[in-house]
């Protein structure tokens, strides 16, 4: 999914580090080719891995999962060293064939993660991946223009709320969060479930104000929402220009999403590029890295100095990953959003 990123100023002692040769590689030198969407790092992480290795980052971008699956399937796992992209599609990669596996005496760092972002259903033996971020989609609402508190998926059909919601445009999260609203899973197969989700997700249509994926934030910071439903960067950041807002983490369930990095089965650099994903893995880089991009730390070793915020609590509980579904679900989701978005006029 294409995101908006929020980039947070590092400190000096931050800077510094990035620098550093605290991480023990070689000067190898070369070239490495980074995959991924536009602004996932500060210029002064990629600065400091070249200067510490000799190895130049020529960073590339994609718009969607989808581009990045065509463009490595056409280069037959190939052209490119790092790829960072989301979870299912990350999945549908290693099923063709396309990743290969790390080399985990490079990565000495890899104890680094925490283990709540370990062993998820496109990589359950941590054999392809190092996670780059957790996505955790919440609600943000301001208290002094909604009349009642906001608790979870179900407040945001409150008729109190007409025109006055704004919401991100990504088809399988907000089916998903529906689901979840009528006490189903998010990836639901079942054809009759997912038309009720169909007319129950018609119902908010009088409600939604926004869709949007870019900057939906703006909404509720210049008044035009009440409320929204947010992708974690934009959380991160609306809370940061606006504290008065409550963030909800909603009674009924929370949809997870993680990035991750891999290396593609025919990498031209793989040894610098285990390199690169033992470079991120280390707490003052990820702690850079994080404060960057706005997304939950998945660097366990970090979470004592990266901002708080950026820790998810013990409270969100382990939550449902958005994952693929069978084709004829997948029509039954695209169907549901485009009769919902017709009824929002968007």
């Amino acid at each position: 999914m294409k995101r908006k990123l929020f980039a947070l100023l590092l400190t000096a002692a931050t800077l510094l580090a990035l620098t550093g040769c605290g991480g023990g590689q070689s000067k190898s030198g070369g070239e490495l080719v980074l995959y991924t969407w536009e602004g996932m790092f500060p210029q002064e992480v990629l600065d400091g891995f070249t200067e510490r290795t000799g190895t130049k980052i020529v960073y590339s971008n994609f718009d969607y999962d989808e581009t990045m699956l065509e463009k490595l399937t056409q280069a037959k796992g190939g052209d490119y060293d790092v790829v960072i992209a989301d979870d299912y599609i990350i999945e549908q990669a290693v099923q063709a064939g396309l990743v290969g596996e790390l080399d985990k005496s490079i990565i000495t760092n890899f104890g680094n993660i925490n283990p709540r972002y370990q062993g998820q259903f496109y990589d359950p033996s941590d054999k392809y991946t190092v996670p780059y971020g957790c996505g955790i989609p919440l609600i943000v609402y301001d208290p002094a223009a909604v009349d009642f508190e906001i608790k979870g998926y179900n407040d945001l059909w409150n008729p109190a709320l007409k025109d006055a919601v704004a919401i991100t445009a990504n088809y399988r999260v907000i089916n998903g969060i529906t689901l979840l609203s009528m006490g189903k899973s998010m990836n639901e197969e079942d054809l009759e479930v997912i038309a009720q989700a169909g007319e129950k997700l018609l119902a908010l249509a009088p409600n939604i104000r926004l869709i949007q994926d870019d900057n939906t934030q703006d909404a509720l910071l210049n008044g035009e929402a009440a409320a929204a439903f947010l992708y974690t960067s934009q959380v991160t950041q609306v809370m940061a220009e606006n504290p008065n807002l409550k963030v909800v983490y909603p009674e009924e369930g929370l949809g997870y999403g993680i990035m991750a990095a891999f290396v593609p089965v025919k990498a031209p650099n793989a040894k610098a590029a285990n390199e690169f994903l033992n470079y991120l893995l280390e707490p003052e880089i990820s702690k850079a890295c994080f404060e960057y991009i706005g997304y939950v730390n998945t660097t366990g070793a970090a979470d004592s100095i990266v901002d708080p915020s950026l820790v998810a609590p013990a409270s969100a509980g382990t939550g449902e990953f958005i994952m693929n579904v069978s084709e004829e679900a997948n029509d039954a989701y695209n169907r549901n959003w485009t009769e919902f978005r017709a009824a929002c006029g968007q």
